[in-house]
């Protein structure tokens, strides 16, 4: 729904340049340019943050169900690490040989 509401004021902005600037053909084209590349930009990264969270929840949910999660040269699991909601970071459990160890959940496969 808010691309809509951009694709709106996009739309409001390229008349207020048509009708009440005096800039030239050229002028108002490089603006557009800009202002176009800014939009892509910023909707490319929302889905590329999107894809993240997206496959950190797939990771967490993986983590729930007692699975294990590979995360660099680490397996991690339940009985091994408890999960820091607030951070999303997997953190060793005590009297295991992980004890105290933190280890990110963005970087698990």
């Amino acid at each position: 729904m808010a691309y809509l509401y951009g694709l709106f004021l996009v739309g409001v902005l390229f008349l207020a340049m048509h009708y009440f600037t005096e800039l030239t053909t050229k002028q108002k084209a490089i603006a557009a340019v800009i202002l176009i590349t800014l939009i892509m930009s910023a909707v490319a990264y929302n889905k590329y943050k999107e894809q993240q969270r997206e496959k950190m929840l797939q990771i967490v949910i993986k983590y729930e169900q007692g699975k294990t999660i590979h995360c660099g040269k680490r397996d991690v699991n339940s009985s091994l690490y408890s999960l820091s909601v607030g951070t999303y970071t997997f953190i060793g459990k005590e009297h295991t040989p992980h004890y105290a160890e933190m280890i990110d959940a963005f970087t698990c496969q």
